[in-house]
């Protein structure tokens, strides 16, 4: 039981924080991982995938109710999102996660950067700038690249999509986390799909941690629709912070 409490209070703490602008996995799967010291590591990333996918999906219906979205880009790229998170989930066991890691934290150390430089950056008012037709394809393009890239490895998809869409959409941070919400359970289903299809899924635990995980993801969201792209881009660096460092840690230990 004392074990069981530790993964429902990272499920909760996780849905939270893949709402709020994602990172969610760096709590819960660890703890996977630690709980469950004998299991293969796809068994961890699989019964993650499946908890996070209800978190997420929930998520995106609460965004979607308050929050106009460019439904254009989300009925190509979605979809393709997904399609591309499997094979990333399939490529995961030929891609090493130390040659990425690097990778990453340069990048998630670039956004950081970035955001806390450009103060009026995703906190335009809520209405739709023209796309133009090079930048619609960028973004479908690179939606496809997170996707594969949530399958192969994971950590700040929901960070990326909340930068990359905010970048070339004129959007505000607030109608990009609504579209990454919806990405982002579509990258979960086509990864959870592959590893359960390999038998790498707990799905009487990840049920459970499911529950916890939709608990956290209601709160996260009702604090984000109630305080607007503020709290959107001070988690957003927050999170950037808190995963760089793991991340090293990870890398030099």
């Amino acid at each position: 039981m004392p074990l069981l409490s530790l993964l429902v209070g990272g499920a909760l703490v996780a849905g939270w924080m893949d709402a709020v602008v994602g990172g969610g996995g760096l709590v819960l799967l660890p703890l996977l991982l630690i709980a469950f010291p004998n299991a293969v590591p796809a068994a961890a990333l699989g019964t993650n995938k499946l908890t996070a996918f209800w978190g997420t999906a929930t998520a995106a219906v609460l965004y979607l109710r308050r929050v106009e979205v460019n439904r254009r880009i989300v009925a190509i790229s979605v979809p393709l999102a997904g399609l591309c998170a499997v094979g990333g989930a399939l490529a995961a066991s030929a891609v090493s996660s130390d040659m990425m890691r690097p990778f990453v934290i340069a990048a998630m150390l670039a956004v950081g950067a970035f955001v806390a430089l450009r103060p009026q950056f995703g906190a335009t008012r809520e209405s739709f700038a023209p796309v133009s037709r090079t930048r619609f394809i960028v973004a479908v393009c690179t939606l496809a690249v997170i996707g594969f890239y949530d399958g192969v490895f994971g950590p700040g998809t929901g960070l990326f999509l909340i930068i990359t869409l905010t970048a070339l959409l004129h959007q505000s941070f607030l109608q990009s986390a609504a579209m990454a919400k919806v990405a982002n359970t579509a990258t979960n289903v086509g990864a959870l799909a592959v590893f359960a299809s390999q038998g790498h899924v707990m799905w009487l635990l990840g049920a459970i941690l499911a529950v916890a995980n939709i608990a956290g993801s209601v709160v996260g969201s009702r604090l984000v629709l109630g305080s607007g792209t503020k709290i959107v881009r001070y988690a957003l660096l927050v999170i950037v912070v808190v995963m760089a460092a793991k991340l090293s840690y990870d890398q030099f230990t």
